[in-house]
């Protein structure tokens, strides 16, 4: 199946990231090279875009897709080890940039990566397509650890009854596949419930940031993209969920923090200084537009910086 992603936000974010035409520039999360294509087009011949996945397919896809441009270098990793990732490139620093948090549309369209509890597949959800998958967490983690999970990365008020009814079911055989574990978590929460939203929802989401370890690598990412960005350099940050958005917005806030003395010093002692600026104080959003071509946008924050 080939490399599909509609870009979301994407004016907003190339007017957040200003690209300068000689900049070096830097998509921590490929995908489908949507963004990157953006940046490419308001780049010079003198400028550089580094295009970073963990994704083999997309990196298949934007190596193809940029194969003949010489301003692109393609990189497979983790956006998380974007510092290293860089300075092993002898990258010592960038003028902007972009970080779209999250599951991609090719990866939810996609029935045999199992991040969908539409389609019936292998209980997977691993986006680098490498160590252990969902199915392995909710077949041998104790009950009161899926439940943590659960409760943390989904915020379900039904974890511990969804997790109780894992640990039921996988007595009686393995938890295999996307639908089976479906229905499970539907049999394991009121009927009420049931009728709002679909069920499972919210404890795939949790399994999927589980199983990548997404929130700790994205305060990992937040850090690297601070320390290789040059004075008036911008990070643009796309969020879907809550649980990401409050740790960009509070990474920000406290990015962009001066003097931290109790208010009753006489003098600053600190010499804290705000490391950036915050480009827009509250997150940006798609327009009534994006939302009826692309449904997807619906929950997308974007939150812009500018290092100082």
């Amino acid at each position: 199946m080939e490399f599909s992603h509609i870009p979301v936000l994407f004016e907003e974010t190339m007017e957040g990231l200003s690209v300068k035409p000689e900049g070096v520039y830097v998509d921590g999360t490929a995908g489908g090279g949507g963004h990157s294509f953006g940046i490419l087009q308001r780049l010079s011949d003198n400028g550089r875009l580094y295009c970073i996945d963990q994704d083999p397919s997309a990196i298949e896809t934007v190596t193809k897709r940029f194969e003949n441009n010489k301003n692109v270098t393609v990189i497979k990793g983790n956006f998380g080890d974007m510092e290293m990732l860089l300075k092993e490139r002898n990258v010592e620093s960038v003028d902007g940039i972009l970080l779209d948090i999250g599951v991609s549309s090719h990866q939810l369209d996609t029935p045999e990566r199992g991040f969908s509890f539409h389609e019936d597949a292998p209980l997977d959800m691993r986006m680098s397509m490498q160590g252990a998958t969902a199915a392995d967490l909710v077949n041998n983690l104790p009950v009161n650890e899926i439940a943590k999970i659960l409760s943390r990365y989904g915020e379900e008020k039904y974890a511990m009854s969804i997790a109780k009814g894992i640990e039921r079911a996988r007595t009686v055989s393995p938890i295999e596949t996307t639908l089976q574990l479906a229905e499970i978590i539907k049999n394991s929460v009121p009927q009420k419930v049931r009728r709002e939203c679909h069920p499972a929802r919210k404890s795939f989401q949790a399994l999927r940031i589980a199983v990548n370890g997404e929130l700790d690598r994205l305060e990992q990412g937040l850090q690297g993209a601070l320390n290789m960005l040059n004075s008036g350099g911008r990070l643009a940050v796309i969020t879907f969920h809550s649980l990401e958005d409050r740790i960009v917005k509070q990474t920000f806030a406290g990015w962009a923090q001066g003097c931290t003395c109790p208010r009753d010093f006489p003098v600053c002692v600190c010499n804290n200084k705000p490391k950036v600026k915050i480009v827009n104080k509250k997150p940006i959003e798609a327009s009534e537009h994006e939302l009826s071509v692309n449904q997807r946008s619906r929950s997308a924050k974007l939150r812009i910086c500018e290092k100082t």
